[in-house]
């Protein structure tokens, strides 16, 4: 199977609208409400999202594009998730960044013509990146945090169900 851009991009487009509806919460204690203490809740998920969408993947396949333009940022996922404060953020508004920033992504990845998606940057660990890994990897970075999503989700509703959840089906 070849490289398709496009195929990717549509992927990413799709998964707007996927993520926008899984992480639909019915009470802001659901959306602060963690599994256990080391897990992230649905915040902290949808905030650390956007900050892998602008910061991440959109910088780093713009950079790896266009490596004479943009300059190599380091980035430290781990850390913003206190240094920005996720669970203090008001969910509703950051889901609405999100989609806003994932829009803004999806017409700019539209917008690009003629690239050369084997373009490269170099990275201090891993050594070359082209534009292609991380396009392929922020599609794959969106299905890692549905199934983290879905997992919150179906923790919640096991520990707020009335009746015993187990006639669904061995999770």
């Amino acid at each position: 199977m070849s490289f398709n851009p496009t195929i990717i991009i549509n992927e990413l487009e799709s998964n707007l609208d996927v993520v926008k509806n899984m992480a639909i919460t019915h009470s802001p204690d659901q959306a602060k409400w963690k599994p256990t203490p080391d897990t992230w809740c649905l915040l902290e998920i949808v905030c650390h999202l956007i900050d892998e969408e602008v910061l991440d993947f959109r910088a780093r396949t713009q950079t790896a594009l266009f490596p004479d333009q943009y300059s190599f940022i380091p980035i430290d996922p781990v850390s913003w998730v206190t240094a920005n404060a996720y669970i203090d953020q008001n969910y509703e508004i950051k889901m609405q960044e999100w989609i806003s920033e994932r829009e803004r992504s999806i017409q700019w990845l539209k917008s690009l013509k003629d690239v050369d998606w084997n373009s490269f940057l170099v990275h201090d660990i891993f050594g070359k990146m082209s534009a292609q890994l991380f396009l392929e990897n922020w599609l794959a970075h969106d299905y890692i945090h549905l199934r983290q999503i879905n997992r919150t989700k179906r923790a919640f509703l096991a520990k707020n169900a009335i009746s015993d959840i187990s006639y669904a089906g061995k999770w």
